[in-house]
């Protein structure tokens, strides 16, 4: 047990200092543009960035050392929600507004609209998806199609046709695959937008159904974005108001992924790296899944109300949000991260070892436990049974005479007597084996799955805590509400480690620190 408790002990390390030296440097490049939306980089000039925001679209050419307005759109509405270039026309450029769809076919110079609703839900335009077989637009009234690259444009008939529609995806791998997020549910399309139906939402049975949970209705669920992974195109993602779900079999069946560390659960925006790593925007910030567990990336980000991601072919990660727009490289680690890194975090903790021994010793789930049940039923062998036995009886008796001219009876003397035993007896055979150590067999299989778990939850906890004790040491002052979400989460761990501990993990705490 104890190998199991060192080996065990060795991977957490390894995977939290990997993790911990992971922690991203922010770069703010968005020159004081708020509200932005979205984020688009050219393929063959990485020095050209675009960016959508609430009053059109930015574009800087020096790698983001200046910016530039370069849509001319007029009206009340001009934020831009999407930004993508045609996959066979690097000059064509789309960008989805609040007040229509537009396309510039010299990279942002000259724009035509090319898509107008009828009301203002359906010029409010949301996604855009654009595939061999025609443009696919999402709207806050419906899906629109168009197979002549936006002169025509026809309504999905069904609830495609009113649902609001919050994005869309698909891989030009497979361009018959298209999933719709909408506000009632996920729909997929297998044959290029001609037939729909619905793989995710309130009224679907089996696993993917929405299950009534803590208490709330099912209306309080929502759905927010869906991703697929190019890598593994069976593999799609859904981030909604209970977490990310992952279906493996193209929206077939759905799971739902651990939300362990995405501090706040309702994940509002995804993205899949072309390694296929999942990350997640919440309202607690930005995180990467990894380990069956996600990791915040933001730590050193001074910014909240992310809106959308993006990753260049440079391994840059650009986030967009109301704050502006940031970079960080995902490939980079700092140099100063290392072995005094943790030790320095490390100092004012109690040995991992010891909180684990705490835990063992506190649940009365040590293995000598065991060996003392197996030395002791040997010793029973050993020992004879004792019985004891007491006997007692009394009689009397009687004698009776009876004739034609008499009777008379006669009674003789008691007679008492008095006995007792003992038996000493031994059963030599269990001192080789007894039917009793079948069963401390049974109870030691038992014990050893209950310590392993207790070892696996305090482990867990330990250096989830040490990690976010980190997280915390890297915030700076003026960031009040993240570093208060911290503290409470790590004396919410704390807690934990004492309910496991008996109270030992905070009686070392103070023992280490003086307090």
């Amino acid at each position: 047990m104890k190998s199991y408790a060192i080996v065990l002990t060795l991977v957490v390390l390894s995977v939290f200092s990997s993790l911990a030296c992971a922690d991203l440097a922010w770069e703010d490049i968005g020159r004081g543009n708020l509200g932005l939306r979205a984020v688009l980089v050219e393929s063959d000039n990485p020095q050209v960035i675009y960016a959508g925001s609430t009053q059109g679209i930015l574009k800087s050419e020096d790698n983001a050392k200046s910016w530039k307005n370069i849509f001319p759109a007029r009206g009340l509405n001009k934020e831009v929600n999407f930004l993508s270039f045609a996959p066979d026309d690097k000059n064509s450029l789309y960008a989805a507004t609040g007040n229509g769809l537009y396309l510039s076919l010299d990279r942002g110079k000259n724009w035509e609209r090319i898509f107008k609703g009828k009301n203002y839900l359906e010029n409010e335009c949301t996604a855009l998806a654009i595939l061999p077989s025609g443009l696919y637009l999402g709207t806050m009234a419906g899906l629109f199609t168009s197979k002549d690259r936006g002169r025509s444009w026809h309504k999905e008939s069904g609830i495609l046709s009113k649902d609001q529609v919050l994005n869309i995806a698909c891989n030009l791998s497979e361009p018959d695959y298209i999933y719709v997020a909408g506000l009632n549910g996920v729909f997929r399309s297998a044959d290029a937008g001609k037939n729909w139906e619905k793989v995710f939402g309130k009224d679907i049975n089996g696993k993917a159904e929405i299950e009534e949970e803590n208490g709330q209705a099912e209306d309080h669920f929502h759905i927010n974005y869906i991703a697929i992974d190019g890598r593994n195109l069976n593999h799609i993602y859904l981030a909604t108001s209970r977490g990310v779900y992952q279906s493996w079999d193209r929206a077939g069946i759905w799971d739902a992924l651990s939300d362990y560390g995405l501090l706040d659960r309702e994940a509002r925006f995804l993205l899949v790296s072309y390694e296929s790593v999942l990350y997640a925007v919440s309202g607690a910030g930005i995180f990467r899944y990894q380990q069956q567990r996600w990791f915040e990336l933001s730590s050193g980000l001074a910014a909240q109300n992310i809106n959308s991601l993006y990753l260049d072919r440079q391994a840059n990660l650009y986030a967009a949000g109301q704050q502006g727009l940031f970079r960080a490289n995902i490939a980079f680690s700092r140099d100063d991260c290392g072995n005094n890194a943790t030790v320095l975090y490390c100092q004012d903790e109690p040995e991992i070892s010891a909180v684990q021994n705490a835990a063992i010793k506190y649940a009365e789930v040590g293995p000598e436990k065991i060996l003392r049940w197996r030395k002791e039923c040997r010793m029973k062998a050993a020992l004879p049974r004792l019985s004891i036995g007491i006997d007692r009886s009394k009689s009397t008796n009687y004698e009776i005479y009876t004739s034609a001219t008499a009777k008379y009876a006669y009674e003789g003397p008691c007679d008492r007597t008095y006995g007792w035993d003992i038996t000493l007896s031994w059963e030599l055979g269990d001192l080789i084996w007894s039917d009793n150590q079948t069963s401390i067999d049974a109870r030691s299989k038992q014990m050893v799955e209950l310590r392993d778990d207790i070892l696996d939850e305090v482990t867990r906890l330990y250096f989830e805590r040490l990690r976010l004790k980190m997280e915390l040491g890297n915030l700076s002052i003026e960031d009040r509400n993240r570093r208060l979400e911290k503290e409470l989460k790590i004396k919410e761990l704390t807690a934990m480690l004492d309910a496991l501990t008996g109270g030992y993990f905070s009686q070392q705490l103070k023992t280490k620190t003086g307090s």
